[in-house]
């Protein structure tokens, strides 16, 4: 069973943690089933943003992103070229390091 690697977060995850994952299961899913509280405002339907995490290894072994998922991806806080809604995001058979941004777009709004 893969593993996801979840890099330490000020808030949601201060130690870090690994994490089994079974190949198929959403990356957000798999860490919510683990008390890692990452925000899903649109309740995991691809609707928002505040579930955006940046792949540091493993990413070319998830699912291909859906045309809606780039599009909503373009309006996360610290957009990268490895990032992807974790609501959308299947684990396959390859390990993953994820990093939760410090920011969602909810936050940075509310802080203005």
């Amino acid at each position: 069973m893969p593993q996801i690697v979840v890099l330490p977060h000020e808030k949601l995850c201060p130690e870090g943690a690994v994490i089994d994952a079974p190949s198929g299961k959403s990356v957000c899913d798999v860490l919510l089933d683990h008390d890692i509280e990452i925000e899903h405002a649109c309740e995991k339907s691809c609707a928002c943003t505040t579930c955006h995490v940046v792949v540091r290894e493993g990413f070319d072994s998830l699912n291909e992103p859906e045309e809606k998922e780039e599009d909503l991806l373009d309006r996360a806080w610290g957009l990268e070229a490895t990032s992807r809604l974790s609501c959308q995001a299947l684990v396959g058979d390859t390990d993953l390091v994820v990093e939760i941004p410090k920011y969602t777009i909810n936050q940075v709004s509310e802080n203005h």
